[in-house]
């Protein structure tokens, strides 16, 4: 479609990988290249719908076109990468084998301030980008005033919220807050004076 510059092995980085259960870059990257090779994996799966040799297979693959096809799945890639997109130099400077601690300790500040950021002023972008790329793979958008529809939901159960409430509070403040604790767990008081005492006592280590 002319989308993608073309040369050897340049695109071989938009494959779906299996992504690392323990790298947040791996999750980033795959969220990324599912963006990008949306329409191409809705085409594969309709050619496997229409190729099953068995009803069973048929009825598996059915499935997973129907899911990608959801708005929920399409919010998810959107907030997912931008999460993790925020995350990702932070991910990178982990993971080098000489690593700056004191540089390190900024890049966790960095990015529990721009998840803080998004928190209160991301909402509004997000589900514009969401809306723009439901609208171009025909993926139908709900009305966020009308109560929320859980499709796992026994109807004799009354809800008692709407799709807005369940998208930005059940879904977006707590991801965001989910990814917050797991900084403040990982780095917290204790340990980040752990490291700034290490840094000291390596000169490489300081930022003038």
């Amino acid at each position: 479609m002319g989308e993608l510059e073309t040369c050897r092995g340049l695109n071989q980085d938009l494959g779906l990988v299996r992504a690392s259960d323990t790298r947040w870059r791996s999750h980033y990257k795959s969220f990324g290249n599912f963006i990008l090779l949306f329409d191409s994996t809705i085409d594969v799966l309709d050619t496997l719908v229409e190729d099953a040799r068995t009803l069973n297979e048929r009825a598996k693959v059915s499935g997973y076109l129907r899911s990608c096809q959801m708005f929920e799945v399409a919010f998810m890639l959107r907030l997912m990468k931008d999460i993790l997109g925020i995350t990702y130099d932070l991910n990178i400077s982990l993971q080098k084998k000489e690593q700056n601690i004191a540089n390190a300790m900024i890049l966790v500040e960095v990015a529990k301030r721009k998840l803080q950021m998004l928190r209160v002023d991301g909402w509004n972008p997000l589900k514009d980008k969401v809306s723009t790329f439901c609208i171009k793979h025909d993926i139908r958008i709900p009305n966020f005033d009308e109560p929320y529809a859980n499709s796992g939901r026994s109807r004799h159960k009354v809800v008692d919220h709407t799709t807005l409430h369940h998208y930005r509070v059940d879904i977006f403040y707590k991801i965001i807050d989910r990814q917050l604790q797991e900084l403040d767990d990982r780095f917290n008081e204790g340990t980040n004076d752990l490291f700034h005492g290490v840094a000291c006592l390596n000169p490489v280590s300081f930022i003038f």
